[in-house]
């Protein structure tokens, strides 16, 4: 990965990389790349660069420097949102397919069980959103677009397996009936990359094989 990171920049494929690795890894990864690229330009991140009074200064240091990689932890990552713009049309999006769902099975006669469970769904979603919608950041910190990053390398990506599943299925082996919120900020920034990159902006790494899951593809 970080030779697919260097020699992307070198080609112009990418302007500034971004990896995404576990809290506990990142003196680690950063060793490691500059072992193989002694003269890289490489930001790292420390447990203190995201306490509340730093990660502004921080996020800024990410978007004004012209760095080879940013290497970040996954609990730090989670703290760097997305517009409320972009999270605002993802639940929205979220929301038209409940209802559709509703609908659908209410025209075919379906379980009743099916709807219930279909419209607490619809009620989550609109208490996030209302939740966003009423948000006033307590700090300013910079937006994901922001940053400059076109190229997310994600270290032992089977932690962000459990995605929600927006379906009339229910109890179905391998989707999950729960939302992990770390799975759905990830999901919104690979969709964000996909559209400045051409679907080519995000990279996945595990050793740890993914059993009893669906992969699914947008």
């Amino acid at each position: 990965m970080v030779a697919a990171a260097q020699e992307s920049k070198r080609l112009g494929l990418c302007n500034k990389a971004m990896f995404v690795v576990p809290n506990h890894l990142v003196g680690q990864w950063a060793s490691e790349y500059l072992r193989l690229y002694p003269s890289a330009n490489i930001l790292v991140t420390r447990k203190q660069d995201f306490e509340t009074g730093n990660r502004k200064k921080f996020c800024s240091r990410i978007a004004t420097g012209d760095y080879d990689a940013v290497i970040i932890g996954h609990s730090q990552f989670e703290k760097i949102p997305m517009s409320i713009e972009r999270q605002r049309e993802q639940l929205e999006r979220q929301l038209d397919d409940i209802e559709r769902g509703i609908d659908d099975v209410k025209a075919s006669k379906g379980e009743q069980f099916t709807v219930k469970q279909l419209m607490k769904t619809r009620k989550g979603i609109k208490a996030k959103l209302d939740k966003l919608n009423d948000t006033k950041r307590k700090d300013t910190v910079i937006d994901f677009e922001q940053l400059g990053i076109d190229r997310l390398f994600i270290d032992e990506s089977h932690f962000y397996k459990n995605l929600y599943l927006y379906t009339k299925m229910r109890n179905v082996g391998g989707i999950a009936q729960t939302e992990a919120q770390k799975s759905s900020d990830l999901f919104l920034k690979c969709r964000y990359l996909d559209e400045i990159t051409g679907n080519r902006g995000t990279v996945f790494a595990t050793g740890t094989p993914i059993s009893n899951s669906m992969v699914v593809r947008p």
